[in-house]
């Protein structure tokens, strides 16, 4: 009896160690650090897709808001964490291409501490402006602003943040000149374009929906490739002729450095999962986020471009926090 018994447990299929750790994530709760105070673009979307995450995997996914430092407070958190797939981290190009360059001295490492794991939605970048500048399009906008002495101010959601270099990058190509004005997230400098306070900035469609909708700013031109489906009438830079004036918010999952290949895997195959449900797809795009959802070699890739497109153009307009 004992000899059969051996034989049938020889016969069964040997499965590698990586099919037993991707069986087994997660076995308790996941903690979800968002670098951003509640209610923002990067909040909405941690909550949206972690609700349906924690559903499909059967386990509570809980989103710790860790707002400071342009995000360095939470991803230096998230880079001391246990590498075992149990705390990972929204991380956008501020805090993984931006602030690298914009800092010299950072509490964290983006490529030694952190590992990607998926980009989850982009916030492509519009330029929009209050009823404080009269302006038919957005070339009557550069014209304008070549035109004028010391150019436009414009308002941002903070220094570093992928508002201000969207800005900075159409300062560049289009050869105006323009004076920053940061604000603490994108909320109050929209309010203060709207108000006529400020003329002009550069805002994701998550937070400036309402306001183009509402006729409160006007929509001169989107920083994407193509023109945006909920804003169908107004045009890219590049059929302007500004082909380079592409920006918008990356936001993806980054886990601590050393977490194992095996359970990268798996929450990349959970994550990406919740992505593609039809109802969180839905939801994100109702919001103003493109759903994407791709694999941690093409996240990797993705950073590795942004990177050099976004830090020599830091380091070319001499941009600094310290």
């Amino acid at each position: 009896m004992k000899k059969l018994l051996v034989a049938a447990l020889l016969a069964l299929p040997v499965l590698p160690m990586s099919a037993f750790a991707q069986q087994a994530f997660p076995t308790k709760s996941v903690r979800w650090v968002v670098p951003y105070a509640a209610g923002g673009g990067s909040d909405f979307l941690a909550r949206t897709i972690g609700q349906t995450w924690s559903t499909q995997a059967g386990q509570p996914v809980l989103v710790d808001n860790k707002p400071g430092g342009n995000t360095a407070l939470g991803a230096s958190e998230v880079a001391r964490a246990a590498a075992d797939g149990y705390t990972v981290l929204s991380a956008d190009n501020g805090t993984l291409v931006f602030n690298p360059v914009l800092y010299k001295s950072l509490s964290y490492n983006p490529t030694k501490d952190l590992a990607p794991v998926t980009l989850m939605g982009r916030f492509p970048m519009i330029l929009v402006v209050g009823p404080g500048i009269q302006v038919k399009d957005a070339k009557d906008f550069i014209a304008q602003a070549k035109a004028k002495s010391g150019g436009f101010n414009y308002g941002s959601a903070g220094a570093g943040s992928p508002h201000h270099l969207a800005m900075e990058l159409l300062k560049s190509e289009a050869g105006i000149e323009m004076t920053h004005a940061p604000y603490r997230g994108a909320a109050p400098a929209l309010a203060d374009v709207a108000g006529g306070q400020i003329p002009a900035m550069m805002v994701d469609l998550a937070a400036g929906a309402a306001f183009i909708k509402g006729g409160k700013v006007k929509a001169l031109a989107v920083a994407n490739a193509t023109r945006l489906p909920q804003l169908p009438d107004v045009p890219t830079f590049a059929e302007l002729g500004y082909k380079n004036v592409e920006a918008a918010a990356l936001v993806g999952m980054v886990v601590p450095a050393g977490t194992p290949p095996a359970t990268i895997a798996a929450i990349n195959k959970q994550v990406v999962a919740a992505i593609n449900d039809p109802a969180v797809r839905k939801r994100l795009i109702d919001f103003g986020v493109e759903p994407v959802g791709d694999t941690p070699a093409q996240f990797a890739a993705l950073l590795k471009t942004e990177s050099d497109k976004w830090q020599k153009l830091i380091r070319d307009l001499k941009i600094t926090l310290d």
